[in-house]
């Protein structure tokens, strides 16, 4: 599409606040080992990874205004992925971890195309059904492969999931995700969201734009995936169920739609909301469960619906919002 030559257009340097958050959080992120414990760790690790499942579940559900609610279906492809990549292919070489996440993204991102393509012939809520459906066969499929452990799962996986790699692939996400909701391609999206007829009249490839969108997002997904299976060093079916696919979901409608603010606030908040309520057993997704439901009644856009830090703009898109005010 000749509105992504744009893309690097827009993949300036942000202003001054985000080189020094950077350095600052790569930084941080070397010297935590020695300053925090292991449980500490772990949760800042689990709240990298939900910020790119939720930024990249956004770009769909918020930025494009599609409603998909099998993310963890892509999620599991990555996490399989580059789990089987470093135990069994590379005998768990630390070198290999970056290829291997970046092979969980792509393959999660491929298996996402022809999804795509069939998906978006249709229209309002059947994405949802039909993304409903490939998140309950690749589970099965899981399920019922032995090469990948059936449904015990792969072990043996090696820690090699750390906080400088969690932050290195946040700060990718995020300035993936946000250069491209603000080139042409993006006002694309956006245009889909508000009025696909129109959007269409008007010359936008709709179901082109769709398609690479759903493409980014289920890349960013295996990521994320990938990054799970080396932390928690286990995975199996059960731990991308739809239950799973919840959890991305209520990260995204509670940090707010069209939001990568909003995506990084949810899932701060979800995640220690999350391990605040682990000794509720089950009933902490009730509670999570009844705590979107409140906000869905009160904000429906949720917390920083379809606005944005200052800092994560592009200059002229502040000028812009700056003058509407």
């Amino acid at each position: 599409m000749s509105a992504l030559q744009n893309f690097f257009a827009r993949a300036t340097l942000w202003r001054w606040p985000l080189p020094i958050l950077i350095a600052a959080g790569f930084a941080f992120s070397g010297f935590a080992p020695s300053l925090l414990n292991g449980y500490t760790q772990f949760i800042l690790i689990t709240l990298g990874i939900n910020v790119i499942l939720c930024a990249s579940l956004n770009l769909v559900n918020g930025y494009m205004g599609e409603f998909s609610v099998g993310h963890a279906g892509f999620m599991s492809l990555g996490a399989y992925t580059a789990a089987i990549f470093t135990t069994r292919w590379s005998s768990g070489d630390p070198n290999i971890f970056f290829p291997a996440v970046v092979l969980g993204g792509t393959v999660a991102a491929i298996i996402a195309l022809p999804l795509a393509i069939l998906s978006f012939k249709t229209r309002g809520d059947y994405l949802a059904i039909i993304t409903l459906a490939f998140l309950m066969i690749v589970k099965s499929a899981f399920e019922n492969l032995q090469y990948v452990g059936g449904p015990l799962g792969v072990l043996g996986i090696k820690p090699l999931t750390t906080l400088p790699w969690v932050f290195f692939w946040v700060v990718v996400t995020i300035w993936v995700i946000r250069n491209l909701v603000y080139s042409k391609f993006g006002r694309a999206i956006i245009a889909i969201r508000e009025d696909e007829i129109s959007a269409n009249a008007m010359g936008v490839r709709t179901r082109e734009a769709k398609i690479i969108a759903f493409g980014v997002s289920a890349f960013f997904s295996g990521i994320a995936g990938a990054l799970f299976a080396h932390q928690v060093q286990f995975i199996n079916p059960s731990a991308f169920d739809i239950v799973k696919s919840t959890e991305i979901l209520v990260m995204v409608y509670l940090g707010g739609i069209s939001s990568l603010g909003g995506s990084i606030l949810g899932a701060i908040l979800f995640t220690l909301l999350s391990s605040g309520l682990e000794p509720f057993g089950y009933w902490r997704m009730v509670i999570l469960s009844s705590i979107l439901v409140g906000l869905m009644l009160f904000r429906p856009r949720g917390l920083m619906g379809q606005r944005e830090f200052p800092w994560l703009l592009p200059k002229g898109e502040l000028s812009h919002r700056q003058k509407k005010r």
